[in-house]
């Protein structure tokens, strides 16, 4: 059984409002840089750009894509949708328009999508599905909120627990059944309306990712094509084509499909989520924070290293043998593919 998330509204300490001191903001963007001089930032500390009243010029970074602000950070929070990642869902639409998307391992050996959205709003994004536990480490650190539909009891309890605003088409505004689908593939968000809605003023989140430049990007072994194996029913394909990464078997319509500068491949622990889906399937939940084995794919080239998240609202810091690990600024999809042991597998080929 699904419940419906959170109601409108964000509570008043979660997020600053833009009374917030301008001396405030300037201490922030002071920490900006002293942060991105910082040869070895400690764990603990956030990446690149700090929160800061929203509305302003003083953010440093874009925090999903990590390049320059030159103009006003957006009136709204980042906006995290949750979109089904099965041949039902086809065609998903809104994806082109995101700045960052995370793959995950749902129930059924089958994945779903958590698509943020900050410099740019689509139209409309769907089809949306409901929330898992492993949202709590994808969508903390973005201080955003999700647009989701719904999520099972004990989900729901923990994304409350963890400060996290979602919405659903109960709670939401700009939800909307598309006739032409079948259901639960009906349910599409007016992101603009949703985002029109909110009462709070949002905070420029920390950057997501530790980003560099792409002189900062190491080079490594050449890697023309990958193939994300979630399980035995899944597997994301990706090529390298004309400085792009393209996903073949996309479920996106004509247009829409989103094709990243950068992937980064993240291996993670499953554990069992606690109980069952209306089929009766376990739910699975991705283990999303600690440390496990990274692979960063840029230009055609891949670099091996390993990840480390000490708490799942904590910041994302990648590391090889010879130091820490920056992603080069620009869009970058995140694969949250299981160990071997817990069933994925990563195969990368050099030709093409």
């Amino acid at each position: 059984m699904l419940l419906p998330m959170t109601p409108p509204g964000r509570p008043s300490a979660a997020v600053p409002r833009r009374r917030a001191s301008l001396l405030a903001g300037l201490l922030a963007a002071g920490l900006v840089g002293l942060t991105a001089c910082s040869a070895a930032p400690d764990a603990e500390k956030e990446p690149a750009s700090q929160p800061v009243s929203g509305g302003t010029e003083l953010a440093a970074l874009w925090p999903l894509t990590g390049r320059p602000v030159t103009e006003r950070t957006p009136d709204h929070p980042v906006v995290v949708a949750k979109v089904d990642n099965t041949r039902a869902s086809a065609p998903q639409v809104g994806l082109a328009q995101a700045d960052l998307i995370t793959e995950e391992l749902v129930e059924g050996g089958m994945t779903r999508l958590a698509v943020m959205f900050y410099e740019d709003v689509p139209a409309v994004v769907g089809p949306v599905r409901s929330m898992r536990a492993t949202d709590i480490g994808i969508v903390k650190p973005t201080l955003g909120i999700v647009a989701a539909s719904g999520a099972a009891p004990s989900t729901l309890k923990r994304v409350r627990d963890a400060g996290i605003v979602a919405f659903d088409d109960l709670t939401g505004t700009g939800y909307y059944r598309d006739a032409a689908r079948t259901k639960p593939y009906d349910l599409m968000v007016r992101l603009p309306a949703l985002v029109a809605s909110l009462s709070e003023d949002p905070v420029v989140p920390p950057s997501y990712l530790p980003w560099g430049s792409e002189a900062d990007f190491p080079g490594g072994t050449r890697a023309r094509s990958l193939d994300a194996v979630f399980s035995d029913e899944h597997t994301t394909s990706w090529r390298f084509a004309r400085g792009k990464y393209v996903n073949d078997n996309s479920f996106a319509a004509q247009g829409q499909r989103f094709d990243p500068d950068t992937l980064l491949v993240l291996r993670v622990r499953q554990r069992d989520a606690g109980y069952l889906d209306p089929a009766g399937n376990r739910v699975p939940e991705t283990v999303f924070a600690g440390s496990g084995e990274a692979m960063l794919l840029h230009g055609g080239e891949l670099v091996r290293g390993t990840w480390t998240k000490r708490r799942p609202g904590g910041p994302l810091r990648l590391q090889t043998e010879t130091g820490p690990l920056s992603v080069p600024a620009g869009r970058t999809w995140i694969e949250l593919v299981p160990t071997d042991e817990d069933g994925g597998r990563v195969s990368v080929g050099q030709s093409g």
